[in-house]
């Protein structure tokens, strides 16, 4: 894939990589385009939440099931 760029820009990326340690343009390129992606399906977890049912108050009991869940994911 290749991206053509005004000279601005190409300034811009070449002064990203430089200042926050990426070896290539390529690699900037590509953070960008992940943290796009992630902001994306961030957005799409948080409309899903918020178009789902109501649930009954957050107490204790929700939050240590909620932990429980967690640490047995974390061991997988």
């Amino acid at each position: 894939m290749n991206v053509s760029l005004p000279e601005s820009l190409k300034d811009f990326v070449d002064e990203q990589v430089t200042r926050r340690g990426y070896g290539t343009s390529s690699e900037y390129v590509r953070e960008l385009i992940r943290r796009d992606s992630d902001r994306l399906h961030l957005r799409g977890l948080l409309l899903e939440g918020a178009a789902s049912a109501a649930a009954g108050p957050a107490g204790t009991g929700y939050f240590a099931g909620l932990r429980k869940r967690v640490r047995r994911r974390a061991r997988r």
